[in-house]
This record gives structure tokens, C-alpha cells and sequence, in this order.
């Protein structure tokens, strides 16, 4: 079965990449254009062969292997990246694949963006967290130190192929790294998309295509009727205030995959949705019945949670010196620029530690 979505001025398929139209485009679009794919190590090793081996006019590609992780965000490796497309004499009318996760539809999209004032990328992406999130809405960027994300355009791919087949290549925790952006698409405005998400007993076996399909369906709506997050794109923010403090905070310690720092931001988030008496308590239960069945809690008694406030105080969200954030008004309801105090902040991570304690006491 395939699906395919229009757009702001591109095409996204869900198919079969053998069977898409993505031959047809290439040799249509890009027939003179030299091809350069961007790969992690895991896409290199995993990835790769398939794609150089189905399609002939792949094979003379030149490849950029980058390093895995969130580590490789960094000014330091678009540099190199420029500086190798420069010695292989690329030009304006060549064309970049990314070929990976998140990580790589960010800095494949940003260097091209970048590059000779702009190649065209097109988006093969690999993990869940890509497919659903990452690789559609244009956004593209980097990391400033601790600060996720700081550098980055608003930038469209000409296409994004997205071949389900690919999810096969994932560890489990993958898996579990995109599904919380689906819950995400659920809680700030589809009740049904988290109703059939939180019935999935084991996701890596029980997702679907369709289940995929309808996720990208909600973000491709809201990037549709607002590209550049003038207003209704913020709600996609939902659990990235505290999640992307979270995961900067950890970042050189122990670090926590985007997913699962998400996760995290969400009950954090859904918790000052409460206390501001924006959700109700049987609300707040069923979102984290959802999100604990799915995601360890976190130990935060030995961090200082003032740090991980700080980390906000530079989100690239906020106005006026204010931390703005987007709260939950119902399962499948929300609302954008609300503004948090430190002390709600930090008792949303007092409630974190609180869950890991009683997960622990409960394992005791």
C-alpha cells in the first residue's frame, strides 16, 4: 500500500522506494546533476548498499559519511562538509540525498541550505522519528553548544521518499524514539491519532503504516495552514521546552535520545497543564499510564535542576525574556505561547524524579 501528501511545493510518498516515483524524479529533475548522499555511520552500514545497488544512477554518488549522534550537530562538521563539496567541485545544480534519521535530514538539509547560497536535498529518511517528524517541514539546523537546534533555515526538500522498509534496520529504541512525537501529534490536536496510539501494547510489533501515514497526515496539516511557525506550528512544540533542556543538559553526561527527551517534556508539560487547571487529573493519570508504559521515568536527585532551567532561559521559542510553552487544554487540545515561571518549571521536574521514585519503590 502506498500514501502520498502534497506538500508546501513538494511531494511526500510513503512506498516502496523500488516501486515510487523516485527514479522517475531523479531522472527528470536531476538526470546531468551529480549526487552526493549524506549517511551516519549506522545508514552507511545498514542503508547504503540497498540504495546504491537498486538505483544505476546512484552508483557514481558521492558519498559523506558523518558521525552518529547528537554530538555530530556542531558548525565544526558543516565546515568539513563544505570544504569536501568544495574540493569535489560541486555546484548549483547538483543534488543532495539524505539518507537517515533526524540528525541526518538536519545536517544534510542545513549544509545544502548553506552551501553556494543553496543545492537542492532531497529526504530518504530511515528511522521512525524522521519519517513522522524530522525530515518533512522544512526545518533544518544545528546545535550551539548545549542549545538545541540555535542555528538553522527554514528550508523545503524537493521530495521526501519514505519506504517503511527501512524501520526493519532499527534497534527497538528507535522505534520507541519517533513514536513519542506520534503521541505528541495525538495530544495537541487529534484525540482519536492518541486514542489508537495508546492502545499499542508492543509498538515495534503493532505499528502500522497507517498508523505512520496518519501522523504524518496531522504534522504535514499544521506545516500546511502555517510554514513558518507564525502561529498554529508552535503546538508541534509540545514537550520540547523541558525535553530539549533536558537533552542539552545531558548531553555531555549521559545522553538521552530526542525521543525520550520528548517523552519526558511531555509529562513535565502535561503536568503544568494540570496545575494550571488546564487539564483535569484523570487526564494528567491517562497521559502518563501512556507515556510510563513506553518510557523509563528519569532520575533527576542528583542534578541540578537550576541548570536545566537556565537551558530555557536561551530556547529559541521565547519572547520578551519570557519562557513560552505549549500546554495541553484537553487530550487533543492545546494552546501556544504560554508562559512558565521557573518555580512551575521546577516543580514539573520535582514531579519527574517523584515518578522515578515511585517506579522505583514499585520495582522494589
Amino acid at each position: 500500500m502506498s500514501y502520498s501528501l502534497k506538500s508546501t511545493g513538494y511531494l511526500i510518498e510513503i512506498n516502496d522506494l523500488e516501486t515510487s516515483t523516485f527514479q522517475d524524479f531523479m531522472e527528470s529533475n536531476y538526470a546531468n546533476s551529480r549526487k552526493i548522499i549524506v549517511v551516519d555511520e549506522n545508514t552507511n552500514e545498514y542503508c547504503l548498499e540497498y540504495l546504491l545497488t537498486s538505483f544505476d544512477f546512484l552508483r557514481e554518488a558521492e558519498v559523506i559519511l558523518i558521525p552518529e549522534g547528537e554530538s555530530s550537530k556542531v558548525l565544526d562538521l558543516c565546515a568539513q562538509i563544505w570544504d569536501t563539496w568544495t574540493d569535489y567541485k560541486i555546484d548549483r545544480k547538483d543534488v543532495v540525498i539524505n539518507l537517515g534519521g533526524g540528525i541526518v535530514s538536519d545536517i544534510g538539509g542545513f549544509t545544502a541550505s548553506i552551501y553556494k547560497r543553496g543545492i537542492d536535498f532531497i529526504n530518504i529518511p530511515t528511522s521512525l522519528l524522521a519519517m513522522v517528524d524530522a525530515s518533512v517541514g522544512g526545518k533544518t539546523g544545528v546545535d550551539l553548544g548545549k542549545y538545541k537546534n540555535q542555528l538553522g533555515l527554514f528550508v523545503d526538500p524537493k521530495a521526501v521518499y519514505i519506504d517503511p522498509a527501512f524501520l526493519q534496520t532499527l534497534p527497538v529504541g528507535e522505534v520507541y524514539n519517533g513514536f513519542a512525537e506520534m503521541l505528541k501529534h495525538g495530544l495537541i490536536v487529534n484525540a482519536k491519532h492518541w486514542v489508537d496510539l495508546s492502545t499499542l501494547k508492543e509498538v515495534e510489533k503493532e505499528l502500522t503504516i497507517e498508523h505512520i501515514y496518519a501522523s504524518l497526515s496531522i504534522k504535514n496539516g499544521i506545516v500546511l495552514e502555517d510554514p513558518f511557525e507564525g502561529g498554529l506550528r508552535k503546538k508541534l512544540n509540545f514537550g520540547h521546552t523541558i525535553g530539549h533542556a533536558l537533552e542539552g543538559h545531558f548531553v555531555k553526561k549521559d545522553p538521552i535520545s530526542h525521543g525520550y527527551a520528548v517523552a519526558l517534556g511531555i509529562l513535565a508539560e502535561s503536568f503544568i497543564s494540570f496545575k494550571k487547571n488546564f487539564i483535569t487529573l484523570s487526564e494528567l493519570n491517562e497521559i502518563e499510564r501512556v507515556l510510563l508504559s513506553n518510557y523509563e521515568s528519569i532520575d533527576l536527585s542528583n542534578e541540578n535542576v537550576h541548570e536545566i532551567y537556565q537551558l530555557m532561559l536561551n530556547d529559541k521559542k521565547n519572547e520578551q525574556q519570557k519562557i513560552l510553552c505549549v500546554l495541553l487544554i484537553g487530550i487533543g487540545q492545546s494552546v501556544i505561547n504560554q508562559e512558565i515561571s521557573e518555580l512551575e518549571i521546577l516543580e514539573s521536574l520535582e514531579y519527574l524524579n517523584r515518578l522515578y521514585q515511585q517506579d522505583q519503590k514499585s520495582i522494589d
